[in-house]
């Protein structure tokens, strides 16, 4: 049996059980999904791919799905387009080929930019994972910042947080540990950042106050 004989059964036997009463042409999503697959795979071999040009086509198809650029991207004046002003008077740029990346032009004439989709936060008690601005900038102070030409890597960063209640009156959490973080590749690294609600804003406090406003938080809990 050949690669795609293989793969036609495999996605029959997968529509099946996906669903059982399916009447010969009637749209299923699931077994939609299934069979676009088949199409994919059946056109890259028909391109005559098998093996190490396989994979890279994935790759590539890969980024594509996920909207990242094949080359690097350059800080040239047809890579932006103009969004908002900044009550600062920071202009913001979108970038015309990455919409997560964008390009902020200070009044004293720096640039920097910001990529939203380069760091995502993970809750490690409920697995939740979402963007945050606060979170963003710390982890560009741990990482660094974006540079041109730049790139996007396969896989964001993961920062890795806890979050609890230290004062009832400030609604559902106040205190923050972020404790680790994986890079693209997998790897862990140790942050151990905390913070703290304070005049309506997150700000840093020591492992000491964490570990106290911790305890208080479990002890109120557990009364």
């Amino acid at each position: 049996m050949n690669m795609l004989d293989w793969a036609k059964r495999e996605v029959e036997l997968a529509c099946k059980r996906e669903n059982p009463d399916r009447k010969p042409g009637e749209w299923d999503y699931g077994c939609a999904c299934y069979e676009s697959a088949l199409k994919a795979l059946k056109s890259l071999l028909e391109d005559g791919h098998s093996g190490f040009s396989i994979g890279l086509t994935k790759q590539i198809l890969n980024r594509l799905i996920d909207e990242k650029p094949l080359t690097p991207i350059e800080d040239t004046d047809d890579m932006w387009n103009y969004s908002y002003v900044n009550t600062d008077g920071t202009e913001v740029y979108q970038c015309n080929r990455m919409s997560s990346l964008f390009k902020d032009v200070h009044p004293d004439g720096s640039i920097s930019y910001l990529d939203t989709d380069r760091f995502v936060v993970i809750d490690i008690k409920s697995g939740i994972s979402w963007h945050n601005g606060t979170i963003n900038r710390i982890m560009e102070e741990v990482i660094g910042p974006i540079t041109m030409p730049y790139i996007p890597q396969d896989e964001p960063y993961r920062a890795y947080r806890e979050e609890f209640l230290y004062d009832p009156e400030n609604g559902d959490y106040d205190t923050v540990g972020l404790l680790y973080y994986k890079t693209p590749d997998g790897e862990r690294k140790e942050l151990n950042i905390y913070l703290a609600e304070k005049d309506g804003e997150l700000v840093r406090i020591t492992k000491e106050e964490y570990d106290t406003r911790k305890a208080e938080s479990e002890r109120r809990i557990n009364k």
